[in-house]
């Protein structure tokens, strides 16, 4: 037969409502700050030294409390004092039964009893001494069930005990699961509430911020438009006036230096002694880079300058050796890099008559292209756009966009992506201006690549086509290599 352990009451005690207790302590009216450590119990969260956003927070917490409801599961608690109800239930049938059956025993026993007496009665000898053993035998069994009976009293009052206590400890723990329960969706609530607040706050504070940031935006536009537009009108630039003026200032110094050179031939003229064949030309054009000089008829009697031997030199300033311009032989020619700070001559011969015509001064430079050459030495390769007139001595019948590439180490020719020629700066290698050509001559530029390969490309700009030749000649000086035209390199080696 099961016996009922006297302690069992204070073991289910120990073990349910203090956990339970425990469990569902919550923190006060504000969001908790706790954490579950090891046997479920609750410990303070120590302080983190990461600042986290309220949202983060919010989200934290809301997470944090949806798992101490998960664990404060009301189903386990009632599975738990079912369990033990319907153990002491149990324990009371059993008692109940164990109760009857005593009692049936105590009948049997008392019949037994009686049966022996009346049989003692009519027997004698060694059958009455049998009759009172068994008498006696049942006396005793009888004194057992009376103590056995006592003791099942005693199971059966710590029974109810046990069930009146489970069933009171499980109203209890229901009415404070259910309180508990209230504060929890309350919090839950709360929670949530206080979540939909932030969030609509953080959306509102986003809607200013793009309205009020959008606002300055285009408050800043419109300052910077007027600030610019009263510049404008109020403070010019100064660099813009500088220009103006220098521009201004360089129409007037051509102007007058045309204005000059004419005195000077007019005075050139005069000085003449009449019928000199000197006096049937002269050399009309502005003597500076970028121009080109023409040989121009001042006389009815003048020959035709188609039936004259021509031939163009130049001289250096200082009076010395007199260097022939191979290819120079028309009445234009055009002043390349250079002819500048020299003399140029020019030679017609006419019927074995020999009439000699000269600048008036030593070509000038071209205003600027110093400082724009040096800009593009900085560069590694520089790009010009070219036309090509003549291919290999011959004229080229399509106009098409080339380009002309003058790098530090070659240069290149190239029409879209195909490349007509490539060559690194070497001995045979020949660049200069065109020697003849009218009126483009200034534009345009000789350049042989190599033996088999020579071209005419002529330029947007006379400033495009100087500052060409310049670069070119400067990488190839740097490369130990003197790049001039045919008979330049000669008269630079001596």
């Amino acid at each position: 037969m099961t016996r009922v352990s006297r302690n069992f009451g204070d073991t289910v005690q120990k073990e349910a409502l203090p956990a339970v207790s425990a469990d569902v302590i919550f923190a006060s009216s504000r969001f908790p700050n706790y954490k579950i450590g090891a046997n479920n119990q609750i410990a303070n969260a120590k302080g983190d030294p990461k600042v986290l956003s309220m949202k983060e927070v919010v989200a934290r917490e809301t997470t944090l409390l949806l798992d101490q409801q998960n664990r404060l599961s009301v189903r386990d608690l009632a599975n738990k004092f079912e369990k033990g109800l319907a153990a002491a239930a149990k324990l009371s049938e059993e008692a109940r039964l164990r109760e009857a059956a005593s009692l049936e025993k105590h009948v049997l026993l008392k019949k037994l009893r009686d049966a022996l007496e009346s049989l003692k009665g009519r027997v004698a000898g060694r059958n009455k001494d049998d009759v009172m053993e068994a008498i006696a035998m049942v006396e005793a069994l009888a004194v057992q069930l009376t103590q056995r009976e006592g003791e099942l009293i005693q199971e059966k009052t710590e029974v109810k005990k046990l069930a009146t206590f489970l069933k009171q400890a499980s109203e209890d723990a229901k009415k404070l699961v259910d309180n508990e329960r209230a504060f929890a969706r309350a919090e839950i609530e709360n929670a949530r509430a206080a979540v939909q607040r932030v969030e609509e706050a953080l959306q509102e504070r986003d809607q200013m911020s793009r309205a009020s940031g959008k606002q300055d935006l285009e408050e800043l536009m419109k300052e910077v438009q007027e600030a610019r537009r009263i510049k404008m009108l109020h403070q010019p630039s100064k660099v813009m006036d500088m220009e103006h003026e220098l521009c201004a200032l360089r129409i007037q110094l051509a102007e007058k230096s045309k204005h000059s050179l004419l005195l000077l031939k007019e005075l050139a003229r005069s000085k003449r002694v009449g019928g000199n064949l000197s006096d049937l030309y002269e050399l009309d054009g502005a003597e500076v880079l970028g121009s080109y000089l023409r040989i121009k008829p001042c006389s009815d009697i003048a020959p035709e300058l188609s039936k004259c031997s021509i031939q163009w030199y130049r001289i250096s300033s200082e009076g010395g050796k007199k260097e022939l311009i191979s290819g120079a032989s028309k009445s234009v020619y055009a002043p390349e890099p250079f002819d500048v700070g020299r003399i140029l001559q020019v030679e017609i011969v006419y019927d074995g008559e020999l009439i000699i015509l000269t600048t008036t001064g030593a070509i000038d430079p071209a205003p600027g292209l110093g400082n724009y050459v040096e800009a593009l030495v900085r560069k590694h390769d520089v790009e010009f756009t070219v036309v090509v007139t003549q291919m290999n001595g011959a004229d080229h019948p399509s106009e098409s966009i080339h380009a002309l590439h003058v790098g530090k180490m070659r240069m290149k020719l190239c029409k879209g992506n195909a490349i007509l020629s490539k060559e690194y700066y070497s001995s045979s290698m020949q660049l200069c201006g065109v020697r003849g050509g009218g009126n483009a001559a200034a534009q345009a530029l000789f350049w042989q690549a190599k033996k088999e390969f020579s071209v005419v490309l002529a330029f947007e700009s006379e400033r495009e086509r100087n500052a060409a030749i310049m670069l070119a000649r400067r990488f190839a000086f740097d490369c130990n290599i003197m790049l001039a035209g045919p008979v330049d390199r000669a008269s630079l080696g001596t």
